[in-house]
């Protein structure tokens, strides 16, 4: 263990790569599924394309924010150190504790299960019908069993080290910008010369149907339903930060972390957009669920939320449940490697403040975490067999705002606390910006406490209980010494 703890990290992200790391990991299966429930409670097609507005331009003015903590803190780990830095190691640990639980854990199991069961659409033996294990009450059918297998090819691919992780996530990378963009295109040129039923004047008319509907163009019930159905947006526009984790590993990062997270964070809000705008352009908003046509059932009702397939079907035909399939393994597969190189950085920055494993602090001969790689890899499997892990995501989404704003306001933490120190970036609109963003965060988190306690209560319960831990872990440290 003493010659692995010799090995640095190689300074090989350029800003070519970190950009790709950032797009990578915010593309993943969200933009072409959760418009379907989005629809549902904006209930006007105006408004979904508001939500989407809104939620893009919150993560550009996030990113923007944390470029100056990576400017300041170059370290591996990112977002930890910054919180440790801010308010102290227990605010380092508790942020770790649901990176790992949760955040980062149950987003990796989630996207592998969303890569094995579109896998299935390809090759039908991949199906939850089809068991891999029965022994008692415990089953593995084959979607667990793939999806586990795909988070441990990933693993290995990137213990070989950065290089192979980052030529991955490249290549992965510009398939799915290539892929939105062909959405985009044909999707339009579809479309050209048609009007759609969803810009005839009544783009901000919302259905009977949606919720918290009460007559009114601005009204508290429409904020609301605005600040739910950006539950889905925002968790499709996530894990744009995973770059801050790799710190150690880009080059110049006091300059090329802010740069790639602002470039990342607009382009994939500007094609987020583009791509919701041509379903809007193909099928129209509102449907019923009892039609089964791809036109009756609309983006609200489309079959399995999948908004992207219903809207390729109007322009392929049958062809392009098989086309979106394969554009959904490659997405996820993708999205899944940036998740998985970047995660285990925190958990060495943890170990090496003797909050975690000590060996997941160890490098290997190639210059990356292995065994925080590791360790990641197994837990992640488990939380593909638990069946909790979609659950556990959309309790995190509360979790994760609160953690955004601890993070926003650590930069006036900074102003104050080191005037002085080299800042190669500094936060763009500083301070207008970031309390805007602070006070979006706070009334979507008030909304989903009033309207849906689910997303809440659960999502703080899970970092919470990181509070004894973190207590019983510094205990038992300062026992064993």
């Amino acid at each position: 263990m003493q010659e692995q703890n010799k090995e640095t990290f190689r300074r090989k992200l350029n800003l070519f790569d970190s950009s790709a790391m950032v797009i990578g990991s915010m593309i993943g299966s969200g933009i072409f599924i959760v418009s379907a429930e989005m629809a549902r409670v904006v209930g006007a097609p105006g408004w979904l394309l508001v939500a989407w507005a809104i939620t893009g331009i919150m993560t550009v003015m996030a990113a923007m924010s944390f470029g100056e903590m990576a400017s300041m803190f170059p370290h591996a780990g990112g977002l930890y150190v910054y919180l440790r830095e801010a308010y102290g190691p227990l605010f380092g640990f508790l942020y770790g504790w649901t990176h790992l639980l949760v955040i980062q854990g149950g987003t990796i199991a989630a996207v592998a299960i969303a890569f094995s069961k579109f896998l299935g659409v390809i090759f039908p033996a991949v199906s939850t019908y089809n068991l891999f294990l029965h022994v008692g009450s415990f089953e593995i059918d084959f979607v667990e069993l793939v999806a586990i297998i795909s988070i441990i090819v990933i693993t290995w691919i990137n213990s070989k080290g950065i290089e192979e992780g980052k030529l991955v996530q490249n290549v992965f990378t510009v398939l799915k910008i290539a892929i939105l963009l062909f959405i985009i295109v044909v999707g339009l040129w579809f479309a050209a010369g048609t009007e759609s039923s969803n810009f005839t004047g009544e783009a901000f008319k919302r259905s009977s149907a949606s919720d918290f509907n009460i007559p009114g163009l601005i009204t508290i019930p429409l904020l609301a339903a605005l600040a739910i159905s950006m539950v889905g947006s925002l968790f499709s526009s996530d894990a744009w930060y995973n770059i801050t984790f790799a710190s150690g590993e880009v080059v110049n990062p006091r300059r090329t972390i802010p740069a790639s997270m602002i470039i990342g964070t607009l382009t994939v809000a500007i094609l987020y957009f583009l791509v919701n705008f041509t379903y809007l352009q193909i099928l129209p908003l509102k449907g019923s669920p009892e039609d089964l046509s791809v036109m009756g059932r609309g983006i609200q009702f489309a079959e399995e939320e999948r908004v992207a397939t219903a809207a390729m079907y109007q322009v392929l035909g049958r062809a392009a449940e098989t086309l979106m399939a394969i554009v959904l393994v490659v997405s996820t597969f993708g999205c899944n490697n940036g998740l998985i190189l970047s995660g285990a950085r925190v958990y060495y920055a943890m170990a090496k403040d003797n909050l975690f494993f000590k060996p997941a602090g160890y490098l290997n001969s190639k210059g990356v975490p292995g065994i925080g790689l590791t360790i990641q890899a197994i837990w992640c499997s488990l939380l593909c067999l638990s069946g909790t892990y979609n659950q556990l995501l959309l309790y995190v989404v509360f979790a994760v705002l609160l953690f955004n704003i601890l993070l926003i306001t650590a930069l006036f933490v900074f102003r104050r606390k080191m005037p002085h120190v080299d800042r190669s970036y500094k936060a763009i609109g500083y301070p207008v910006i970031p309390l805007i963003y602070i006070a979006l965060c706070a009334f979507i988190m008030v909304v989903l406490l009033i309207y849906k306690p689910e997303y809440t209560w659960r999502g703080l319960i899970v970092a919470f209980t990181g509070i004894p831990v973190y207590y019983i872990w510094k205990r038992w440290q300062n026992g064993s010494r």
